[in-house]
């Protein structure tokens, strides 16, 4: 009953809502195969998909695919039958289907002109509202949250129902346009989204497991919006609290296990701890300088890509000591851990490097580093029983790399 009971709190744990191999390499502590019945807390929680457990991976291939200009992040749903690609210059969200490697749908915004940011003069530039930065699932994977870049707020899309869009007419509420384009059709469809405002510059979406709490981070206005969401109920989501931190806020982890988020501060050099019974921060927890991506484990361990440094590193969540560490290709950006939690999959911008590690109990072991061209940044994992995939976005070349490993 105990491992059963601690198998259960492994599947639940939320992580937040990203051409040659070097070598082959095996892993061990593979997991036990255990049937777990969906439990619903608030709205259902998606069904976990149960994986044979797997000792190595093996590089196969890498296939590139076509995207938009800028894109910025990927997102699976649950099943990984569809990719959401998150196109910051292309205004537009593509929709993947994951066996075919075809966008089924494109979520085309209507452009407003706004103020943007450019990140190397650091200073204000012209630019349009619209750009997708990143991207949350809730409420089984109806709804697509996403980030808009100069909007200073985000916007949920139902996916599951162009209907489902519909803006009641008794109700008055900020908008979005959205236009929907099916490759290879003449058919459009087309609705508003209601703009929900956090903050400016919003990036990281994260969730609890329950679909009950909405967190955005804010870069530029140094804070952490909190929502209420709620499917049945436009525009879905309210905020309910707002939480200062130090400086610029990026990366969000949310453990619901320990009714805690994590969130990686990037202008600093601190996690800040937040409460989720009270959504306050409750302690910053002091880091090396300029952490920008955070994802979690079951046993307590915080993993975090810190950009300028060139490093990733393994932090207990407790004590907030750091594990170990390791240097990475320059520019660490999004990082991911594969679903057994024994590979962490990081993208590294400017030098144009995927690389992948496998984690041990005392340290990282890298066992690839994938050429990946036009500086990649965001990615998520497809698996099945059979192989794992990497699925990278490459902004300034509008690209997607596929990178494919068998598994044993």
């Amino acid at each position: 009953m105990q491992l059963l009971l601690s198998y259960i709190s492994f599947l639940y744990l939320s992580t937040g809502c990203q051409e040659a191999s070097t070598a082959e390499k095996t892993i061990t502590d593979s997991l036990p195969v255990i049937t777990v019945k969906k439990q619903p807390v608030h709205d259902t929680i998606p069904a976990p998909v149960i994986l044979r457990p797997y000792s190595s991976l093996v590089y196969e291939k890498t296939e590139l695919l076509a995207a938009a200009p800028g894109t910025k992040s990927v997102l699976f749903n649950t099943t990984g039958s569809k990719l959401y690609a998150m196109n910051l210059e292309g205004m537009s969200v593509y929709e993947f289907d994951q066996p075919s490697r075809k966008i089924t749908r494109e979520f085309k915004f209507k452009s407003n002109k706004g103020t943007g940011w450019d990140y190397v003069k650091e200073k204000p530039i012209a630019s349009f509202q619209e750009k997708p930065v990143e991207a949350c699932f809730s409420h089984d994977d109806k709804i697509l949250w996403v980030s808009l870049h100069n909007a200073e707020g985000i916007v949920p899309i139902r996916v599951d129902s162009i209907e489902a869009n519909r803006k009641p007419d008794s109700i008055r509420h900020a908008v979005k346009k959205i236009t929907v384009v099916y490759p290879g059709s003449s058919k459009k469809d087309s609705f508003d989204v209601p703009l929900i405002k956090t903050g400016k510059t919003p990036k990281i979406i994260s969730k609890t497991v329950d679909s009950k709490y909405l967190l955005v981070s804010n870069w530029h206005s140094y804070n952490v919006s909190v929502l209420e969401m709620n499917k049945d109920i436009y525009p879905y989501g309210k905020i309910i609290s707002t939480i200062p931190v130090s400086s610029i806020p990026r990366g969000i982890a949310v453990d619901d296990k320990n009714n805690k988020s994590y969130v990686a501060i990037m202008g600093g050099a601190s996690i800040a701890v937040i409460n989720n019974s009270a959504w306050m921060k409750e302690e910053d927890m002091a880091v090396a300088s300029n952490p920008r991506h955070i994802v979690m484990d079951t046993s307590q361990r915080i993993f975090v890509s810190y950009n300028r440094l060139a490093k990733i590193a393994c932090i207990d969540a407790v004590t907030g000591n750091t594990l170990f560490s390791a240097s990475t290709h320059a520019q660490p950006r999004t990082i991911i851990l594969s679903k057994n939690h024994k590979f962490l999959f990081v993208t590294c911008y400017s030098s144009d490097f995927v690389d992948v590690y496998k984690v041990n109990d005392s340290n990282f072991e890298k066992i690839a580093s994938l050429p990946c061209k036009g500086h990649p940044v965001g990615v998520d994992l497809f698996e099945n029983n059979d192989k794992l995939e990497a699925w990278v976005c490459s902004y300034s070349n509008g690209s997607i790399s596929v990178f494919s490993f068998k598994k044993k």
